[in-house]
């Protein structure tokens, strides 16, 4: 088992961490939206800044070991949220798609794009972190 995980270890911690990401976006969501009646949009909004800036320092830290320091931290940081902005626009014509048009329930709406995102997600976090390391050692 130590051993699958070691040879697996960047993917299961992307999807440990990855479910948490979720969970700090849907319950961030859902206090936003449900708990203080914020328009759905603006409560995504909220719930993506949060769970982004989650997701970075636990990507950083735990998923892909980024030993990024200094200003490359900041164009790691930018890199890491250019991304997901681009994921969040996919996520918001989505759940206006499933909200606005097909009349589904923006809590179920916003856990099927979270799947999405989580794909999505993982694809363009490697390729940010990947070449943080490239570049590293190409100096």
């Amino acid at each position: 088992m130590l051993k699958m995980y070691k040879k697996y270890n960047e993917i299961i911690n992307y999807v440990i961490f990855g479910v948490l990401t979720t969970l700090v976006s849907l319950v961030t969501y859902y206090l936003c939206s449900k708990v203080f009646h914020i328009y759905y949009l603006v409560s995504s909004v909220i719930s993506f800044i949060i769970s982004v800036l989650f997701a970075y320092v636990t990507n950083k830290i735990y998923v892909f070991k980024s030993d990024a320091k200094g200003s490359k931290v900041l164009k790691e940081l930018f890199s890491f949220v250019s991304s997901r902005i681009l994921s969040f626009i996919i996520e918001n014509v989505i759940l206006v798609i499933l909200v606005s048009v097909i009349k589904l329930d923006d809590m179920i709406s916003k856990t099927i794009v979270q799947i999405i995102v989580i794909i999505l997600n993982y694809i363009l976090s490697k390729l940010v972190f990947l070449r943080s390391k490239n570049e590293k050692k190409v100096k």
